[in-house]
């Protein structure tokens, strides 16, 4: 494949609305290049960038895919991402490969509320944004009417730079503000006399935007009262690509209108890599600007890894600086690790094109990489930087999961593992009290769909249930109590007394073991049982069968025997010691609480803080950011496993929240005698 310098390249990632016709577009793109022979739909599971079993089968884009080629000298490499807010994921890991964010939004669709997550969780990116008014030609379809809804909604205010000829079934072409030229049907044409003073109009709003984002300009607008044509090119160019502007371009993917005039907008107002060569790294503890070329530093990063049944492991890679080639050995610093290059590719969707080396500024795929996955950095063997690390949304929805068959548990957590490391916003934790495996994630459609792969890659079934809430058992009040354990039933017996003093801690304190014995009432050598013992029966519980925590045991009497005392007389004691200390001190359980962030449209707000009431929230207050409100809040997570469908409903799909633990709280009395009479249940 012929090498492209950094200026010659274009990386972009389509993300925004689910469907807004992203795929078709890139299809649409592919077909005009003639990278491809005939124009596939999503509809019918033909296109080149939905190529998975599961894609096909919903007729939606479910993961990142990659595709390049080349318009007029200058390599194009497109990431198509999926719009639906549970495999953000995909969007993020696209926001780290390219140098320009395109948001594809519904022409007659507006302001939907897949394209708000997607604007809201690629806000803080440093990259470029374009906006992409697709299906012009859709009835409905209004490109300023659009424009609007993302000014009054969001923080974006979009500058037309490709305006529409007409709209839905008039729709014919655009005019390129920039240029001052009008294309119909791909031809350069006169701009419509009707038009004329929607472009002077349109044309005006750009003009003040570039003359906005430099002062030597604004200077030259003051003066002249307009810029020229040089001058708008020139500064529309550095606005776009320092963010001061947000383009706008209108087209129609299925109709193949305005196609190739976006293709050229990219190539032309569009920032390239050495555009954008510096990129901040960590450096040990500190941070450094790498300045990318072919001869500096090697600084590749992975974006993307997944695990594919025909192939091994394939990673999909971004070149910043340096020079990859097969056989290199590099150092991975997230995991601390060596590893080597083995064979790359350009990517087309599924196909794949070897590639000798990849060069700064481009992207590929490498495989059968042993150690390095999704976000992590590639740097040579010597090298200590690494790509900063990408915040990543905390998980929303949990769910239990667990192997049909019984052949299947030892193969699941190894596929698991590797479906773990294709989505970085998954994370698994293993439940030693309740034996369960948990998946936390972003999404209900996000677990959903990692258990069709683990059945259509691994071939494994797997169940899906919420999670059991793991609960924490103390006591209330302080409790005196003695227990003597005897046994005799021929030859040695069994023998050991204790009396224990049980108390309260305050929260969060744990566990205390006093030993108070004075006189030898209990020989020393028998202090460690009695401890072992506590904790034995403290991890098991005893009213519901869930750990113990916040008490203290204070050993202050007891006896023995000289023949029938043992270490496991004692441990018995113990163990039956404190379950009579918690018939008297009034055991109680204990939740576990998280606060929660939850960001939401004013109109909702009502709705929102009734039912987080209801779940037995406690508000802690609100703010106002941007245009939406923040509610602060304490919730059990008993209450917060069933939340994100209720926060969807509640609020059209347009609210979302964080969480993180915070503390363990009572459970009311009502709550608790469920849990505990289920425990019991469970136990006979």
């Amino acid at each position: 494949m012929k090498n492209y310098d950094m200026e010659d390249i274009r990386n972009i990632a389509l993300v925004g609305a689910s469907g807004a016709g992203k795929t078709s577009l890139v299809e649409q793109m592919l077909f005009n290049v003639k990278s491809i022979t005939r124009v596939g739909k999503v509809e019918d599971g033909n296109t080149v960038m939905d190529f998975n079993d599961e894609e096909i089968e919903k007729g939606m884009s479910l993961s990142l895919s990659v595709a390049n080629f080349d318009w007029k000298n200058t390599k194009i490499n497109i990431l198509d991402a999926p719009g639906f807010a549970d495999f953000a994921n995909e969007q993020i890991s696209a926001s780290t490969a390219v140098e320009t964010l395109l948001f594809v939004i519904n022409a007659s669709a507006g302001f939907e509320v897949s394209f708000e997550q997607s604007l809201e969780l690629l806000e803080n990116r440093d990259v470029t944004k374009a906006i992409i008014v697709n299906r012009m030609d859709n009835e409905g379809a209004d490109f300023y009417k659009t424009l609007e809804s993302i000014k009054e909604n969001s923080d974006i205010i979009p500058i037309p730079v490709l305006i529409p000829i007409g709209s839905e079934h008039k729709f014919s072409g655009i005019i390129d503000l920039i240029k001052g030229k009008a294309f119909i049907e791909g031809k350069s044409a006169d701009i419509p006399a009707d038009m004329k003073d929607i472009v002077e109009e349109n044309k005006m709003i750009l003009m003040e935007a570039v003359a906005e984002s430099d002062d030597e300009l604004l200077e030259k607008y003051f003066e002249a009262g307009e810029l020229t044509d040089d001058e708008l090119l020139s500064g529309a160019k550095e606005a776009i690509k320092n963010g001061l502007i947000v383009p706008a371009f209108s087209c129609s993917a299925t109709h193949n209108i305005a196609v190739n005039e976006l293709l050229e907008a990219i190539v032309e107002y569009l920032p390239s890599p050495a555009d954008k060569n510096e990129i901040l790294v960590q450096d040990g503890k500190d941070e450094k600007t790498v300045i990318c070329s072919e001869k500096g530093d090697l600084v590749a990063y992975v974006f993307k890894s997944f695990s594919d049944p025909n192939v091994g492991d394939l990673a999909y890679v971004r070149v910043f600086s340096g020079c990859l080639k097969s056989g290199l050995d590099v150092f991975i610093p997230e995991k601390d690790s060596k590893d080597r290059i083995g064979s790359m590719f350009f990517v087309l969707g599924k196909n794949r094109i070897d590639a000798d080396d990849l060069k700064p500024g481009d992207i590929g795929a490498l495989v059968k990489m042993k150690v390095a996955r999704n976000f992590n950095s590639i740097v040579s063997t010597n090298s200590k930087i690494r790509m900063l690390e990408v915040p990543l949304p905390t998980p929303v929805f949990w769910q239990s999961i667990k192997a049909v068959n019984q052949s299947d548990e030892d193969k699941i957590g190894i596929a698991l593992g590797k479906l773990l490391d294709e989505d970085s916003t998954l994370s698994m934790q293993m439940n030693a009290e309740t034996n369960e495996n948990v998946l936390a994630g972003i999404g209900e459609q996000q677990i959903t769909f990692v258990n069709k792969k683990l059945k259509s890659r691994f071939k494994i079934d797997a169940g899906l249930k919420t999670p059991t809430v793991p609960y924490r058992e103390t006591i209330s009040r302080n409790a005196d109590i003695s227990y003597k354990h005897r046994k005799q039933s021929g030859g040695r017996g069994q023998y050991a007394e204790v009396y224990f003093r049980v108390a309260p801690k305050p929260r969060g304190e744990g566990f205390e073991f006093i030993n108070s014995i004075v006189g030898g009432t209990i020989p020393s050598k028998f202090i460690p049982s009695i401890q072992k013992g506590l904790n034995e029966i403290m991890k098991k519980g005893i009213v519901a069968n869930h750990p113990i925590v916040d008490i203290s045991v204070d050993v202050y009497y007891g006896s023995f025997h000289d023949v029938d005392s043992s270490e496991m007389a004692f441990k018995i004691a113990s163990w039956n010691a404190l379950k009579k200390a918690f018939e008297v001190a009034i055991p109680i359980l204990l939740e576990p609480i998280h606060e929660a962030q939850i960001v939401i449209p004013n109109e909702y707000m009502g709705d929102v803080m009734g039912d987080v009431s209801t779940r037995r929230g406690k508000i802690l207050g609100m703010q106002q950011k941007g245009k939406k409100q923040v509610l602060n809040a304490q919730m059990p997570l008993a209450e917060l496993f069933g939340y994100f469908p209720a926060l969807k409903s509640l609020t059209q799909g347009r609210g979302k929240f964080t969480q993180k633990f915070s503390h363990y709280e009572k459970v009311p009395v009502e709550i608790a005698s469920k849990v505990i009479a289920a425990a019991k249940k469970t136990e006979e």
